[in-house]
Order: C-alpha cells, then structure tokens, then sequence
C-alpha cells in the first residue's frame, strides 16, 4: 500500500492509499479519485514526507511480495491483490494539516517567484560570486545584480564585510 497527499484543483488538500503507485495512476487515469471535500476529479499529487522502512514495514514487505509471487504462480488470489484495484475511501486531513500544507503551497510559490526574477535580471557568476561580490562593492567591477554560488564560510566574511546578500532558499524541483 501507498499513500499520497493529493490535492485538487480547489486546492483542497487529502490524504488517500493506494494498492501500488500503477493502481494510483490507472484510478485517477479513470476519474476514479475525487476530492473528499468538493467531489473534483481534477486532482493531482503534492508534496509528501518520505516513509522511513522499519523492521515491521520491512516484514510487511515480505510477507505481501510472497503473497503475490505466490499468486503470479498460480494460487488462489488474496484479498491483498483484490485491494489494490479496489479504490480506496480518501484519509480525513485535519484543517490545520491543510493549511500547513497551504502555507507550505504558497511560500515555494513564492520563493519560484524570487527566483525567476533573480535569474532573469541578473548575471549568473557560479563559484566566483563572493570575488566578484566583493569587486562590485568596492567599484572595481560594474554594479549590476549577481547570482551564483558561495559557501557559508565565504557567506558569513561578506556579512562582515558589510556586503550585503542573501542564500536563494533550494526549491523541491531542485532535490528531484
């Protein structure tokens, strides 16, 4: 089983399992995933936590590959393999989980605002951005906008140095 923060396009955010990722996909594919909320159609994934695997996981695990191997070759069929083309009832989210999730929706949309913007006006430097930050500042190169790399230590002597700039927070697509 699989579970998946959904949300639709009212951005009504729920919770919902699924037998496996494909009976997810065949389900919504169908119109078969609805929101809790307004009854929408129209619902995609979101951002979710990663599942840490546990001993009991893990041994729940094994216990359902053995099951459909033992299916695949012949044996009857178990309510486990039924399940997964079952759909399933979504997950109550609590209202102050759904506006986390919001908040959450809301502050990566802005920050893929900033970005746009910082890309798009100013001059990309990559690991040269603390020399060249440092130029700027003392009127041996051009002022204009820059953006690139630099390590906390190069971060924290361009605070002292009275250089003003700020870390572009990584956005999830970054980590993908």
């Amino acid at each position: 089983m699989i579970r998946y923060r959904l949300q639709c396009h009212k951005r009504h955010v729920f919770e919902a399992w699924f037998g496996s990722s494909a009976a997810y996909d065949k389900q919504a594919k169908r119109g078969q995933v609805e929101c809790p909320e307004c009854g929408s159609k129209k619902v995609e994934k979101t951002l979710m936590s990663p599942g840490v695997a546990t001993s009991e996981k893990r041994d729940h695990r094994r216990q359902r590959a053995e099951s459909e191997r033992a299916e695949s070759a012949g044996a009857p069929s178990s309510a486990a393999g039924l399940a997964a083309e079952a759909p399933t009832a979504p997950v109550p989210v609590s209202p102050e989980t759904a506006e986390r999730a919001e908040l959450q929706r809301r502050f990566i949309e802005v920050m893929r605002e900033i970005r746009k913007d910082v890309v798009s006006k100013a001059e990309y430097v990559g690991p040269r951005f603390a020399d060249e930050a440092r130029k700027i500042h003392h009127d041996e190169s051009e002022k204009r906008g820059i953006w690139g790399e630099a390590t906390l230590e190069e971060a924290r002597e361009l605070a002292e140095d009275g250089i003003d700039c700020l870390p572009l927070p990584p956005l999830p697509e970054d980590k993908n």
